[in-house]
């Protein structure tokens, strides 16, 4: 025993204190190696020691790209496509009439009880543009723009509920704990704007996102320098983002200098790449005090586009979201995401149902989209980016009773077997409807795509093969679309 170490329980102290190291050190080496290793092999070198800043840069797409971002439309809570967009004039014939037995035997939902009558089509329709799409009245604004949209009608999932509903449109699986489909785009091809987050998150409606809340844009198993940023419309983009009074930005810099260097020292240490993401992250909100405000700031619009989209400055609106949509798509923003919530019709008081609810939310949304469809065409985007509006599953063709009685307010329950999307942009074909519902808009008849189906065709109008664009995560190669068998929906494709 060293005379130094003057008894044995120092001595013991010591010895586990090293092995503490040892195994600390070589794990995080071991780490370090591993995903280094996993990133080459899936086209991605994260080089820890020379380029910690930029783990955002563009890389190579698989395939040859047809759009560069994507600007996804959640319409939180359901919308009812028999109100807007599948036209349904025989079931308008048997309004009133009790639902067929088919329609209820061995069938699970959220609310209804006993046996509902069947509910018509609540506004009119008609057919709008050249490509003579059925359109709901509800929808005046976004009818100008019918031409640039490609529907399909034939979407379908496997979740009936809220929260896992929007977990598998988001991140392709019902279950928390998934990198999201913004986080997978930004992972795949990085950023444009290295002053900006690559995927970027804007909500609406009184601040509310969705039932399941923050994980729809986290980054699940990826790092987290890939995670969606939420930001406001209003106000500072990001809390705490400017410095506090009396600390310049050259103070703010020494600061983060100095924290760099301890972050440097941890890495060294232990290996781990989330310190890289925090490098990353400390120096892109740092960045993100010269350029998002500005990118941000709707002020600096003329007023006469405000007025197109019914933007008011100062205030948090999805019209808003949708200027800022635009603005932050021209500065390379590569996925920006919109939630608005309040479209989930039922015929409670809460929802309003689709007489007051569903008419609220059209009208809400309505000028705004169509304004950001044609500003983005005008100004040349719409042909490299992707619009996509949608929410997470239908409505039934039913009344809902909730509890066997009929409320004041008229609402239909979920209903996962169909619902309606619509796209926009390059590589998708304009003036097209894809997919057919029956005769009573209750199952797909012609043409059905699953969430993983979008999913795949997103990534491949992106540049990437769905089946190639992986992660390896507790020994799975892990995809957006899953083990299940997915399909790009070709027939969509320009």
């Amino acid at each position: 025993m060293s005379e130094n170490i003057k008894t044995p329980i120092e001595f013991a102290q010591i010895q586990a204190q090293t092995r503490r190291q040892f195994l600390g050190w070589g794990m995080g080496g071991l780490g370090a190696l591993y995903m280094n290793d996993a990133m080459a092999a899936s086209g991605h070198t994260l080089d820890l020691a020379r380029n910690p800043s930029t783990p955002l840069s563009v890389l190579p797409p698989q395939i040859k790209a047809k759009v560069k971002r994507v600007i996804y439309l959640h319409m939180g809570g359901a919308p009812s496509q028999l109100e807007l967009f599948d036209h349904k004039p025989m079931l308008a014939r048997f309004h009133g009439k009790p639902a067929p037995e088919a329609f209820l035997k061995g069938k699970r939902f959220a609310f209804i009880s006993g046996i509902p009558k069947l509910l018509g089509p609540m506004f009119p329709f008609h057919q709008a543009g050249k490509s003579g799409a059925w359109i709901t009245d509800r929808l005046p604004h976004l009818e100008k723009s019918i031409d640039d949209l490609c529907f399909i009608k034939s979407m379908r999932t496997d979740q009936f509920n809220h929260a896992p509903a929007q977990l598998l449109v988001h991140t392709g699986d019902p279950r928390t704990g998934h990198a999201s489909l913004g986080s997978w785009v930004t992972y795949g091809l990085g950023s444009e704007n290295q002053n900006l987050p690559g995927f970027i998150v804007l909500i609406s409606s009184g601040g509310i996102t969705a039932n399941a809340g923050k994980p729809l844009w986290g980054s699940g198993y990826l790092p987290s320098v890939y995670q969606g940023v939420q930001c406001r419309s209003a106000g500072e983009p990001v809390l705490y983002l400017d410095n506090p009074k009396g600390v310049s930005r050259a103070e703010r810099r020494q600061v983060l200098d100095a924290v760099e260097q301890i972050n440097r020292q941890t890495h060294r240490e232990y290996g781990n790449p989330e310190t890289v993401a925090r490098i990353a992250q400390y120096e892109m909100a740092f960045r993100m005090q010269l350029e998002a405000s500005e990118a941000m700031d709707i002020r600096r619009e003329p007023q006469k586009v405000l007025e197109r989209y019914g933007a008011q400055p100062g205030k948090t609106s999805y019209a808003n979201n949708c200027l800022v949509a635009r603005r932050l798509a021209e500065r390379g923003v590569r996925f920006i995401q919109l939630y608005h919530w309040g479209w989930d019709s039922h015929g409670t008081p809460t929802d309003e149902g689709l007489n007051v609810g569903l008419v609220g939310r059209a009208r809400e949304t309505d000028q705004p989209t169509q304004a950001l469809l044609a500003d983005l065409k005008q100004r040349g985007l719409l042909e490299d980016t992707l619009v996509v509006w949608g929410g997470e599953f239908g409505r039934t063709p039913m009344w809902e009773n909730r509890g066997g009685q009929e409320m004041a307010f008229i609402g239909r329950d979920h209903h996962p077997s169909c619902f309606t999307i619509w796209m926009a942009g390059g590589g998708v074909k304009a003036g097209l409807t894809h997919g057919e519902t029956d005769e009573m808009g209750y199952e797909i008849v012609r043409n059905p795509v699953e969430v993983r189906d979008l999913h795949a065709t997103m990534l491949y109008l992106l540049g990437f093969d769905h089946r190639k664009l992986n992660y390896p995560y507790q020994g799975l190669d892990q995809k957006l679309t899953g083990v299940k068998p997915a399909r790009i929906v070709s027939e969509v494709l320009a």
